[in-house]
């Protein structure tokens, strides 16, 4: 069976959650005798394909980005080549330009979307591109939502109540490192250990600003890991709240990752916004046993954290309420490992990339009649 896997970019060139959730989806289902290609788009100048133990890669040369949606001549060739190879094509959405090219060539070949989020933050331009959204889902054979919250509350998948199926995103634990001793130590030298943790892109809809509002006076440390484009905006703020207790570590390795995990008390999850539909990184923090907090919005992240038993789920941009969330884990922690275990063992039961990837391969045999 031959999957094309379809998306703006891939972990060649962009450390993403969907970036993540393809890499995860073609592991699992190569280690099933499933042979994936995957076609992204790159900054680089005449790239060439990348094989990967996953998935053979193929890239085209950005021309150009309209409202953050980035644009390739050499795709639609591309396309159609890899097109025509294919058994089915798997898209991520959104990315509006798969829309186009899905409407430009029309493969004869069946379609799966995974509706990772809806469009939330240009809405003049949503405007103009709803049309081609609604033709574009209106030819997938079959639509994937991420979660429950999400079937229930995205107004674009309302319209398509009939063909969405829900696979939650997975995660593989056995890929991720075991940190050093030295790694660890160097970590605890550096900001401690019992603090909080927040891990990901510094974007708009992270809510970032919301809890660096919600530091002030709280007791523990906060340590935020990542960059963004609102890192400059986010440290001056820190600065201007005179913040002592938060600290700025900027991107890390996949093993930093880990070690700061084990050294954390709890996840924190600020995202105030419907384009946080998911959290991988808070996916991730369950994996590993920590107890989560994060924000009620809609969307997969009350998928992951159930309130109370895996972690709190507070109101969003509500900075009172996730720095009295954070205060309660602090002050109790036996509820916080309790917390911890409870989100760990939900990971087990429904997160597992081996369980999302047997769930695709169940999706890809019924639409291929096998």
């Amino acid at each position: 069976m031959k999957i094309l896997h379809v998306f703006k970019t891939y972990l060649t060139d962009s450390n993403g959650g969907i970036e993540q959730v393809i890499h995860q989806i073609c592991h699992a289902t190569a280690q099933q005798g499933i042979e994936n290609r995957i076609l992204c788009l790159t900054s680089q100048k005449n790239p060439q394909p990348v094989q990967t133990a996953e998935a053979e890669v193929f890239r085209c040369t950005i021309d150009f980005e309209l409202f953050s949606t980035p644009f390739s001549w050499r795709a639609f060739s591309t396309f159609k080549k890899l097109a025509a190879w294919a058994d089915i094509i798997h898209y991520q959405f959104p990315w509006p330009f798969a829309d186009l090219l899905q409407s430009v060539i029309h493969p004869k070949k069946p379609i799966i979307v995974s509706y990772q989020s809806d469009i939330v933050r240009q809405k003049i331009a949503f405007l103009f591109y709803q049309p081609l959204q609604n033709y574009f889902l209106t030819s997938a054979t079959q639509i994937v939502a991420t979660s429950p919250q999400y079937k229930q509350t995205s107004p674009a998948l309302k319209k398509f109540a009939d063909k969405v199926a829900i696979i939650p995103n997975g995660l593989d634990k056995s890929v991720y490192p075991t940190p050093s001793a030295d790694c660890i130590n160097q970590w605890k030298n550096r900001v401690g250990e019992g603090f909080f943790l927040f891990v990901g892109v510094m974007r708009y809809y992270k809510g970032l600003h919301i809890l660096l509002e919600a530091a002030l006076g709280m007791p523990g440390k906060i340590v935020i890991a990542g960059s963004g484009p609102l890192e400059n905006t986010l440290k001056a703020q820190a600065e201007r709240l005179k913040l002592t207790n938060v600290i700025f570590v900027g991107n890390i390795s996949e093993e930093d990752k880990v070690a700061l995990l084990t050294l954390s008390l709890g996840f924190v999850f600020p995202s105030h916004l419907r384009s946080e539909a998911f959290g991988i990184s808070l996916l991730e923090a369950a994996m590993y046993g920590k107890p989560l907090i994060s924000t009620e919005i809609g969307t997969g992240t009350s998928y992951i954290n159930i309130n109370g038993e895996t972690g709190l789920v507070v109101p969003p941009a509500d900075p009172i309420a996730f720095k009295q969330a954070m205060c309660f884990l602090y002050e109790n922690p036996i509820a916080a490992k309790q917390m911890g275990i409870a989100a760990e063992k939900r990971y087990w039961a429904y997160f597992t990339a081996d369980t999302m990837g047997k769930s695709y391969i169940a999706l890809y045999e019924r639409w291929l009649g096998v």
